[in-house]
């Protein structure tokens, strides 16, 4: 068995080639060609959260266990934490333990760019990002190796945090401009796509139709029922509503509460796989709902996997 680490899987992955694997999994998805239990999810209190999520592909077996505590950020750690395991398909031997943190954080920048690659115009070059923590850092990374970004605006109701922000991307993405805006108003009015990635129980966006007609919205950090990052004006606007998975319907508030409430229709929504080899109308205003999924993991994690044995990166371990 080997052990990847955090900076092991830095190491191996290459950004564009992540995206494909992601595409590729939404293809599977579509298929059903696959065996996917319900993700298990317990809380304690209002601010800890447990998950595992397995899933068996024809070639890969794995299983990803995490924590997510969002008290961490005021203690500067990071809210996810956690490992991936990959069993072999053979003999359910453990073929590598991964830290899930960094799986997470590599998965979901594809996945939310995934969705950019295929609902906004090929030449989008501002981009606005709503929450400053580690997968807002990692949607920037992909966002910029799929469109020609210029321009990066950063939110978060903590100045400071996204002050340090920026200076990380901008030493992250030399020649991208990034700027700290005062208001979300503000973000919305100068980005031409708008990434959310918060836990936020309310909405971050303005509930102003005039500001979202037009714009292209990825929505990354809501995962709950409780937890809703958009308004009532942003379902009103959009002409198209696409998924990653088809539970994201009941997973999240950004999509339950909209149906309950009756903004949108179920057949308004589609998951994204099912548009991958078609055009889409790129020149409206668009939502991209991801909750993310165990395939997700398990595709990626097999492509790090390989990856690292090609290149000999990781460390042996006896179980």
């Amino acid at each position: 068995m080997i052990y990847l680490s955090a900076s092991d899987i830095e190491k191996v992955v290459k950004h564009e080639e992540v995206v494909s694997i992601i595409e590729e999994a939404m293809r599977l998805y579509e298929s059903k060609n696959f065996v996917q239990p319900d993700r298990i999810t317990v809380t304690r209190g209002e601010t800890e959260t447990y998950l595992y999520m397995p899933c068996f592909t024809d070639e890969m077996k794995g299983t990803k266990f995490l924590t997510l505590f969002s008290e961490n950020a005021a203690k500067g750690i990071p809210t996810i934490q956690g490992l991936m395991m990959l069993n072999d398909n053979e003999t359910g031997k453990v073929a590598c333990m991964m830290d899930g943190s960094t799986l997470t954080a590599y998965r979901t920048g594809a996945v939310g760019s995934c969705g950019i690659k295929h609902t906004t115009p090929e030449n989008v070059s501002k981009l606005g990002v709503v929450g400053t923590g580690v997968q807002g850092f990692y949607q920037c990374l992909y966002a910029s190796r799929i469109r020609p970004i210029k321009d990066i605006y950063v939110f978060d109701i903590f100045a400071d945090k996204a002050a340090d922000f920026a200076e990380r991307v901008k030493a992250a993405l030399p020649g991208v401009e990034v700027h700290v805006m005062a208001t979300v108003e503000e973000l919305v009015q100068k980005a031409e796509v708008i990434v959310t990635v918060t836990t936020s129980r309310k909405p971050v966006i303005p509930n102003d139709p005039e500001l979202i007609k037009g714009k292209h919205f990825v929505g990354i950090g809501s995962y709950k029922p409780i937890m809703q990052e958009y308004p009532e004006a942003v379902f009103k606007a959009v002409d198209e509503i696409f998924i990653d998975v088809d539970f994201a319907k009941e997973e999240t508030g950004d999509l339950a509460n909209p149906l309950r409430e009756g903004w949108i229709k179920e057949e308004n929504v589609h998951t994204l796989g099912k548009y991958l080899d078609s055009d889409i109308e790129v020149n409206k205003t668009t939502l991209y709902k991801s909750v993310g999924m165990a395939l997700f993991d398990v595709c990626v994690a097999t492509y790090i996997y390989k990856k690292a044995l090609e290149l000999n990166i990781g460390t042996e371990l006896d179980l």
